[in-house]
């Protein structure tokens, strides 16, 4: 590694981690993506195939090698088939997210768990009888296990269609029928594309990318839609709170704990657990003047949106948490959790703790969590932690930085009940101009570009055009570390996204979730849709995803051009060496979904990619420019 970090992270407290890594001879993210140079080019192309045993095979992009498979697929099948299992994964990740937390809501209902409750029974019943279930009579869990079970009829094909799709606009549900990509059932279409997918099924390539959005939109407006409003029911729908952020919300003098992953079933109780009288008494015991609880990446956000607890970093921050030497343990559900943080636990006093049996890690310790246990457990790792600060070396802890504020919590709810209850002001904001456009801005980081880098740098600029950004996830977090989530913020802004902002005393960058939260971006653009009568791909807003690594984000960014929203990647996903495939997704989808992806890492470059987009859609709405 480069001995100039700050060519990896444009985050003091990055850089001042690497650099003690470097010294104590510890391994990270960035030392192995060097250890893998060069990458396999068949593979960066999505030309390589191992789906039988026939191969693996792969296809010569100069054309003087193989041009097809043993099978003969070739070169647009292949790729269309790597993408369409890129996106069935990411989609059964966030989906199998959402089953979690409906088998929990179901369990509530079942009166078989009393550590969970539930914490918004107004938006139970709103949900409820939005979906279609009759609450006539019924008390909360009656209502909680009729919705849980429609919601689990949702995950197969029994009700032909998803919970939420009246949620869509009409004119969008007409194309996806038009093109036979309306999503019938979550786990159906992620196995109809792991059947298609096998040899001898489906080798059209326009058909596998077509299904391909099908699987995604099963995700957007079905396991991840159900994974935020059964959160938001069972843990509490978030309101606007200020909070602190970076390496700087860990404490030297107490026994820090942090919670990392996706779900916040665990973390829940972990919150609820840190504040017992007599694990606060153990830990002071101990030495310790407290206990202490922060976050990485999506579940850290949870807490961060529902109860304010601090988060300690994003994706590339996980390690270099462990670095500081003041961490004694961190708590794992699933999805986004290096197996290297075994290794860098391992080098100071630190313990990671898995909890769920779907993700086990190779030298972790394993507490199991489930519904009717998950409190005493949460207690049981409290403990572990406090034993753990026992063992810390003071002499080996640096805590670089001083946390910065952040202001999260803006569920759609929140936005708008900040709006008065509708999504009016905020359309004629956009008709007046004084709000362009909006963008989403997700997904997470990839040490190919330098950390938070191209995310802040294209929040910064979007805003300055009086574009309204809405963030999640990493992307959240990037631009929260450097002081984008204060309304203060709207200095930076544009003159008219200013003055709102000042208005309503808001950020120009909302912070709206963990990544599953995606859902309620494209919820609120489906609100405005059918406010003003047309089709969500006549809106002015966009997405991007500047530093995406996992297949998740293939998923969203796959969704998000699906409903009609433009999408700018930071990098290209696999899919080059397919000249047919590229340019269905450079251009094709504009006459298909009305949207298309592009490809963008410099962030200035990027902004003004949505600006153009933005331009385009006011003048068809006959709006200025």
């Amino acid at each position: 590694m480069n001995k100039d970090f700050k060519e990896y992270s444009i985050c003091t407290d990055a850089q001042a981690m690497l650099k003690k890594a470097r010294v104590e001879g510890i391994e990270t993210v960035w030392d192995r993506l060097l250890e893998q140079q060069p990458h396999c080019g068949f593979c960066e192309l999505g030309l390589s195939c191992r789906n039988c045993i026939m191969g693996p095979c792969r296809i010569d992009p100069f054309g003087s090698g193989p041009q097809r498979g043993v099978c003969g697929a070739d070169a647009d099948v292949i790729v269309a088939r790597n993408l369409g299992r890129m996106v069935a994964s990411g989609a059964a990740a966030h989906s199998d997210h959402g089953r979690d937390l409906v088998e929990t809501l179901h369990a509530i209902g079942e009166g078989k768990t009393d550590d969970y409750v539930i914490t918004d029974p107004e938006k139970l019943k709103r949900v409820a009888e939005e979906v279609g279930v009759n609450i006539g009579g019924k008390d909360d869990a009656a209502i909680a296990k009729a919705l849980a079970e429609r919601f689990f009829a949702d995950f197969g094909c029994m009700n032909g269609t998803l919970s939420f799709i009246d949620r869509v606009p009409e004119k969008r549900r007409e194309v996806w029928a038009k093109f036979g990509i309306t999503p019938r059932g979550i786990d159906r279409e992620v196995v109809e594309m792991m059947h298609r997918t096998h040899m001898g099924v489906d080798n059209d390539a326009v058909n596998l990318c077509l299904h391909s959005a099908r699987v995604s939109l099963g995700d957007g407006w079905g396991g991840s839609m159900i994974a935020t409003e059964v959160s938001d029911i069972v843990f509490g729908t978030p309101t606007p709170r200020v909070s602190k952020v970076n390496l700087g919300v860990l404490k030297e003098d107490y026994v820090n704990i942090l919670v990392h992953g996706h779900s916040p079933i665990v973390s829940e109780m972990v919150c609820a657990a840190v504040q017992d009288p007599d694990l606060l008494q153990k830990a002071k015991d101990a030495g310790a003047a407290g206990i202490n609880l922060a976050g990485l990446c999506c579940t850290g956000s949870e807490l961060l949106m529902r109860k304010g607890i601090p988060m300690a970093g994003n994706h590339l921050m996980t390690e270099l948490a462990l670095i500081t030497g003041a961490v004694e343990v961190i708590i794992v559900d699933y999805q986004c959790i290096m197996p290297s943080l075994v290794a860098v636990a391992a080098c100071y006093h630190s313990k990671i703790v898995t909890t769920s049996d779907k993700a086990k890690f190779t030298g972790a310790t394993h507490v199991e969590f489930s519904v009717d246990n998950a409190r005493a457990k949460a207690r049981e790792v409290v403990e572990m932690a406090i034993e753990a600060y026992k063992n810390r070396n003071p002499a080996r802890v640096d805590i670089p930085v001083e946390p910065v504020e952040l202001m999260s919590g803006f569920s759609n709810e929140a936005v708008l009940a900040a709006l008065g209850g509708t999504a009016q002001p905020l359309i004629d904001a956009i008709v007046a101009g004084k709000v362009r456009g909006v963008v989403g801005i997700v997904g997470c980081n990839n040490p190919k570009l330098k950390h938070d880098y191209v995310t802040y740098n294209m929040a910064k600029e979007c805003i300055k055009r009086d574009i309204l950004v809405l963030v999640t996830g990493c992307a959240a977090i990037s631009t929260g570390k450097q002081g984008l989530l204060m309304p203060a913020a709207a200095e930076e802004a544009g003159s008219g996204l200013k003055e709102v902002c000042n208005a309503l005393g808001i950020p120009p960058v909302l912070h709206v979730g963990s990544c599953v939260d995606n859902a309620r971006i494209i919820h609120l653009c489906g609100l405005l849709a059918k406010a003003l009568g047309v089709d969500i791909s006549d809106l002015p807003v966009a997405a991007a995803a500047p530093e995406w690594y996992s297949e998740k984000a293939v998923s969203i960014g796959m969704y998000a051009v699906a409903n009609g929203i433009y999408t700018v990647l930071g990098l290209a996903p696999p899919i080059l060496g397919s000249k047919l495939v590229t340019g269905l997704a450079l251009n094709g989808l504009e006459d298909v979904v009305g949207a298309t992806f592009a490809v963008e890492a410099d962030p200035i470059k990027a902004a003004e990619l949505v600006d153009e987009r933005i331009k385009t859609k006011r003048k068809a709405l006959n709006l200025t420019p």
